[in-house]
């Protein structure tokens, strides 16, 4: 007997086809939402890797910046993992290429998971909104970056989930719905569809054919992407949970020269563990969008205080090594 229906947001995307895996391997029925039901068949070939349920999951097709199809996709279903939101490396040439369908898309899913009675949504937004802005020190749930300072990924991060407090503050005070937000930091591991291209690990795709020359000076809390599923699930269910966000990354901000190094010694002979010098990075960036993108972080070691998430979600943190070593 299933547990209850959930609907993934982006269930094409990195994140979310492994979000759909664990779902159906705790005992839910899936829906997935896609921008084309031509991904349709790819989803199914990645879940099967780890379940033989992958052909039970229903597919709708619904676009965040459009009010087509959320309806049909939301109609009997108990719960939402809000996943899909836009990502790039660099800088956008418009800002709102990532700000509004973050910020639009939050809201239209909560609007209309609302209307259709939904008990729970648990909305994946991102460290960034927690400490993008910070130059060290340790960062907690409590925290919140400041939009002005960030670049305009971290902005859309930060403003999509401001939105989704507010839209349960004005529009639920009924309580008639939760939500919950958990917060990853750097995502790694193995991708169920064979492609890394787009994720938030397009970085390690580069290091591992050999595209990045040097490594800039960067250092991030990182997070397997099984573990960001396995606690995606765990807060469908988590009575204590409801209206609290959570940090989903390591306690420690991991340098990128460290994992180039990882990578280097498990056979990946292309990568380079030269570190670049930041001035030439600064450089780089007035000229190259995507270094530009990175040029804010950039010397930053912050670290994270992830104890609620141990606790409350039952997070068992996968070595970084393992993630590394798995990575497809």
């Amino acid at each position: 007997m299933s547990k209850g229906t959930v609907l993934v947001t982006g269930v094409s995307g990195y994140i979310g086809h492994h979000c759909a895996a664990e779902l159906l391997l705790q005992g839910y029925s899936v829906r997935g939402t896609v921008r084309s039901l031509s991904k349709r068949d790819a989803v199914v070939s990645g879940v099967r890797k780890v379940t033989e349920k992958a052909d039970s999951i229903e597919f709708f097709e619904a676009d965040l910046l459009s009010d087509s199809g959320w309806e049909a996709a939301l109609s009997g279903c108990d719960y939402v993992l809000h996943v899909a939101s836009p990502f790039i490396m660099g800088e956008p040439s418009d800002p709102d290429d990532l700000i509004k369908p973050a910020v639009q898309g939050t809201e239209r899913v909560l609007k209309f998971a609302k209307n259709a009675g939904v008990k729970r949504v648990v909305l994946t937004s991102s460290t960034v909104a927690i400490s993008s802005d910070k130059e060290g020190g340790v960062a907690g749930p409590n925290d919140w970056a400041n939009p002005d300072n960030v670049g305009s990924y971290a902005k859309s991060k930060i403003l999509a989930e401001r939105a989704a407090w507010d839209f349960m503050k004005k529009s639920v005070a009924d309580g008639g719905m939760e939500l919950v937000v958990v917060n990853p930091g750097g995502v790694m591991g193995p991708t169920l569809t064979g492609t890394l291209t787009g994720t938030s690990v397009s970085m390690i795709n580069d290091m591992i054919q050999g595209k990045m020359p040097m490594i800039p000076d960067i250092a991030v809390g990182m997070v397997d992407v099984r573990d960001v599923a396995v606690v995606h699930v765990n807060a469908i269910a988590a009575t204590e949970a409801a209206g609290q966000r959570f940090v989903l990354a390591s306690s420690d901000a991991i340098p990128m020269v460290h994992i180039a190094q990882l990578l280097k010694s498990n056979g990946y002979s292309q990568v380079s563990t030269r570190k670049a010098p930041n001035f030439i990075l600064r450089f780089m960036a007035l000229f190259n969008k995507d270094v530009k993108g990175m040029v804010s972080f950039l010397g930053r070691k912050v670290g994270h205080d992830n104890s609620k998430t141990k606790k409350i979600l039952n997070w068992k943190p996968t070595p970084i090594e393992t993630s590394i070593v798995d990575m497809e």
